[in-house]
């Protein structure tokens, strides 16, 4: 999922995947029947509740379909696709790109080519791989199970992915050979969702049917579907391009029109489509229409769960997230790209579909959910639950500290987020969970629950926490702000106290007292002082062009951000030499004992800004 294109690099980076996730609303008991889901209904509700909640929340417009028995029983669309030219959202001819949604055409392909016998779930990726290979950091292989689950393990990365035209986007395989990122876990562990992932499945379809991507899907998904107005090339075909919806950044007046941006690896969300064409593929994933993408018996396998961190909680199934809404299993994904925020959810017991895009990324989202909420009360309603039949000492127990999401990077200086934005766990007393946000309640079968209804559960034997949306990891204490902030004050102090020195030598003048240290020593102060000041420069200059330049790295890394990371390499040599010259004017200097102890602080101040750079990949060799 990617929240891209966001006004800090936290943002771009850390939730650069799509909407928030749908909390799990009063699992675990027997969902009631479901009612008739008849267009008239359904009409009512969206007219009586979209219309007024895109005004409240700045948001263009929206586009809506429902699935229900095999039919489109709805699709409307909501305020306009291009306010400039006044254009309103038409649900069958508005195209809204809806990014990481696109991932499931990707999975289903790969199920089509497990069904054709050219691939198996459980095997090696690199059988299937001719122009790279995964490297094995650890003794477990990665499968394609692996990567419908998203748990091969892979580090995440953002920066790069994006290209502003079609000359900038290299062939797949060759972009993914060049970007290959670190394994950080072996597979399986736990889920860690990667757009890398779902680029590597979708090359291996392209690389065992001889089909590029697009193409693959076109024919092989979009034509059975007779999906007429839809699309995974880029640029947009010129058919259909002048029916492409505009997007918006709704957080400055007057909103922003984002930019078309071609996405570096296709298969993780390059489809381009219409509500009206959402219910077809919607319908087929309900089981309507047999045959015409996957047979039936591949379909239910797809459908099955294929990874969970604990079965007290929801997982995936083969590229699908699992979320359970009012006692019902749904199946779903969610995407945000280019200023488009999508949703679609599957409720198979109820033959139901929801397919959602709003043409506004920063904007209405929470909103979004409620209404998605108040959606599933009306036609897919349910008890409340409790628990789920497991034991009630089962699961680990609960580790506070902070945490950082299992999606992070660990090879260049994005590895910087995880500090930026860490989750901090709290137990009270009485064994009350306090958890991004939220306060969770240990229940008789071991798992914690929110008042929303979502789950948490601590894997027993892990450093992990694991919810119905997410899993995050137990930050080491060199990676936690505390730490940090602590290092970084050995630097900051010193500098700090540095300024107050011209303001002692300018008393000394006045007093025409003489100077009585040594040339070398007072060069040693000098150099010592500056490579201080440019460290603090650095540090400054480093959140200064996060934010500035925080959509620009979506490119690849800003020539100026690759600049400021030459400043602390000549910090360090200055600090370097200054230390060679303060060990040689020590004795004899002349210096004072206050002088020596700042001397002393500045330069473990530089040691200290050199374990910064080296712990968050800064150093100008590491990260860039």
């Amino acid at each position: 999922m990617r929240n891209l294109l966001r006004r800090t690099l936290i943002g771009l980076l850390i939730g650069c995947a799509a909407v928030p996730a749908v909390p799990a609303r009063r699992a675990g008991a027997a969902p009631v029947a479901c009612p008739p889901v008849t267009p008239a209904a359904v009409a009512e509700f969206f007219d009586g509740a979209l219309p007024a909640r895109l005004a409240a929340d700045r948001v263009p417009g929206a586009v809506v379909s429902v699935a229900a028995g095999g039919a489109t029983a709805f699709a409307q669309g909501y305020g306009s696709a291009d306010t400039e030219r006044a254009v309103p959202f038409d649900a069958s001819r508005s195209l809204v790109r809806i990014a990481s949604i696109s991932k499931l055409f990707t999975w289903t392909a790969v199920m089509q080519q497990v069904q054709a016998g050219r691939l198996d779930l459980d095997t090696d990726v690199n059988r299937y791989l001719t122009d790279l290979q995964v490297p094995d950091t650890y003794p477990q292989p990665v499968t394609l199970r692996h990567l419908m689950s998203h748990t091969a393990g892979f580090e995440d990365f953002i920066t790069g992915t994006g290209a502003r035209r079609a000359e900038d986007v290299p062939p797949l395989g060759r972009y993914l050979a060049d970007h290959l990122p670190d394994r950080i876990r072996p597979p399986g562990e736990i889920s860690a969702y990667s757009n890398f992932g779902a680029a590597l499945a979708g090359h291996i379809v392209s690389e065992v049917s001889g089909e590029p991507y697009d193409r693959y899907v076109q024919r092989h998904l979009l034509d059975p579907l007779r999906m007429t107005r839809s699309t995974a090339a880029e640029p947009v075909p010129a058919a259909l391009a002048p029916d492409l919806a505009r997007s918006y950044d709704t957080d400055v007046n007057p909103p922003k029109v984002y930019p078309f941006t071609f996405d570096q690896m296709p298969p993780d969300g390059s489809v381009t489509t219409t509500a009206v064409d959402m219910a077809e593929f919607m319908n087929a994933h309900l089981g309507h229409g047999p045959g015409r993408i996957l047979a039936a018996p591949t379909m239910a396998r797809m459908h099955e769960r294929s990874f969970t961190a604990d079965p007290r909680i929801d997982g995936y199934a083969h590229g699908f997230k699992e979320r359970t809404v009012n006692g019902h299993r749904v199946l779903m994904h969610d995407g945000g790209w280019e200023g488009f925020t999508s949703l679609l959810m599957l409720l198979p017991d109820c033959d139901l579909g929801l397919f959602m895009s709003l043409n506004s990324l920063t904007g209405g989202t929470a909103e979004m959910l409620k209404l998605v909420d108040a959606f599933f009360d009306r036609f897919a309603p349910g008890p409340a639950g409790t628990g789920t039949g497991q034991p009630a000492d089962a699961g680990g127990v609960p580790r506070a500290g902070f945490y950082k999401p299992t999606r992070h990077n660990a090879s260049t200086f994005e590895k910087l987020t995880t500090l930026l934005s860490p989750s901090r766990l709290a137990v009270d007393d009485a064994g009350v969970v306090t958890f991004r946000g939220k306060t969770w309640t240990r229940q008789d079968d071991g798992r914690y629950q929110a008042d929303d209804g979502d789950r948490l559960v601590f894997p027993t034997g892990t450093r992990y926490v694991a919810t119905d949306g997410s899993a995050a990891e137990l930050m080491s204490p060199a990676e936690t702000i505390p730490v940090n902030l602590g290092v970084l004050s050995v630097l900051l102090l010193p500098v700090l106290a540095a300024l107050v020195l011209p303001i002692g030598a300018l008393v000394r003048r006045i007093r025409r007292r003489p100077v009585t240290t040594t040339r070398t020593w007072r060069i040693a102060r000098r150099l010592a002082v500056g490579a201080g000041v440019l460290g603090v420069v650095f540090l400054a200059g480093l959140m200064i062009t996060l934010l500035a330049l925080s959509g620009e790295f979506l490119y690849g890394v800003p020539l100026s951000f690759r600049l400021l990371l030459g400043l602390p390499v000549v910090a360090l040599a200055v600090a370097v030499i200054a230390t060679g010259l303060t060990v040689r004017s020590w004795r004899g200097s002349g210096a004072g004992v206050a002088a020596r102890i700042h001397q002393v602080a500045l330069l473990a101040g530089m040691v200290a800004l050199t374990w910064f750079l080296w712990q968050w990949n800064l150093l100008g060799w590491q990260g860039a």
